[in-house]
């Protein structure tokens, strides 16, 4: 008998959202980029935090 805990974490669900979400945010922000070597990098860098956007946005149409 063994003294270890053992914790399973069901996640595989949220992970392919995620993984869905930051695919298509990605496509969206390197379509409207300029095409060129920067813009793309720019575009996959704003994929990862597009959340913060939203928020920011939708606390600037709240007036908060």
């Amino acid at each position: 008998m063994s003294d270890r805990q053992h914790f399973a974490e069901r996640n595989g669900p949220w992970g392919f959202f995620f993984l869905v979400a930051y695919v298509g945010a990605a496509i969206y922000f390197i379509v409207h980029s300029d095409g060129q070597f920067w813009s793309v990098i720019l575009g996959l860098l704003q994929a990862i935090v597009w959340p913060a956007y939203v928020i920011y946005h939708c606390l600037e149409l709240l007036h908060a």
